[in-house]
């Protein structure tokens, strides 16, 4: 019984790290896409895009965070183009900016 349960727990922890594998994987994703495709205004504020890192320009955005994140991004919003202007991103490389995009700014919040 001892071994089934040592077997179990060496099977979870692996499932574990495999998990934050992934997710350390799409975080890097949405490093190279945002570097790419976002950070030209995102850096600096060109046109009132919020500048990553900057809880203050965030605020006023929806408490939806990564859905809404990522749904403007693929659609467009305001004077930001759908997509940043770059018709070959994919859902996943938006989706993956965004969570970047979020982990940066609000390192301290779950994400979606």
């Amino acid at each position: 019984m001892t071994w089934k349960l040592i077997l179990i727990l060496i099977g979870v922890v692996l499932f574990a790290l495999g998990m934050s594998s992934g997710a350390s994987e799409r975080l890097k994703d949405g490093k190279r896409t945002y570097e790419k495709v976002c950070a030209g205004c995102h850096e600096t504020g060109v046109e009132g895009a919020p500048v990553v890192g900057n809880k203050e320009d965030w605020r006023a955005r929806s408490g939806l965070w990564e859905a809404v994140l990522v749904e403007h991004a693929e659609q467009g919003y305001i004077k930001m183009p759908a997509k940043g202007n770059a018709e070959y991103a994919t859902e996943y490389d938006v989706g993956a900016a965004a969570e970047y995009m979020l982990t940066l700014t609000h390192p301290e919040m779950s994400h979606d």
